[in-house]
């Protein structure tokens, strides 16, 4: 079994980056298919969302337009269930259609403040797109539009997630043990 050592932790291997760039091919194809002829803003949440960002652009073949911003919920492993705004969106949202990237929603907290935060900028549309989803920690009833992949609720790292801003270089996703 395949491990690394990030800061005081181990990880195992959970999903190889094989399989994830091909859950992220069938979001791209997804998205292609549906926001044709919107222009949609895509809405990077920083830091997790980079890589899972950087390889959904290669696959979309829509007009589109793409920003960043940076929330932060998590201290280490842990989630605080308050979200804080660390770089805010600088584009008007009146009748844009959106699309949140974001790395991992699982209790949903941080989306549920974003998708609040969008709808009082009068966007027409916002949808997410998630590269991981934990449908056992989600705790609210908003759809999530494009899921890469469920998975179980485990902490993980890699592919842009991080434990202590550690991690989000590792081409696969590992889980720790």
């Amino acid at each position: 079994m395949k491990t690394v050592k990030v800061l005081d932790k181990e990880f195992s291997l959970y999903i190889p980056q094989e399989k994830i760039e091909n859950a992220i091919q069938t979001v791209a194809d997804q998205l292609n298919k549906d926001m044709a002829d919107k222009n949609p803003l895509f809405l990077v949440v920083l830091n997790g969302a980079f890589m899972f960002a950087s390889e959904l652009f290669k696959r979309l073949t829509i007009p589109c337009e793409i920003s960043f911003v940076k929330l932060s919920s998590y201290a280490g492993t842990e989630t605080t269930n308050v979200v804080r705004e660390l770089i805010g969106l600088d584009h008007s949202l009146v009748g844009r259609n959106v699309v949140v990237v974001e790395d991992i929603v699982d209790t949903g907290h941080t989306m549920k403040y974003t998708l609040e935060k969008l709808r009082n900028l009068r966007a027409t549309d916002v949808r997410i797109a998630t590269l991981f989803f934990k449908p056992n920690s989600f705790q609210y009833d908003y759809p999530i539009n494009y899921k890469a992949m469920d998975i179980d609720n485990e902490f993980i790292v890699g592919y842009g997630l991080d434990y202590d801003q550690q991690g989000r270089n590792l081409p696969d996703i590992y889980k720790v043990i």
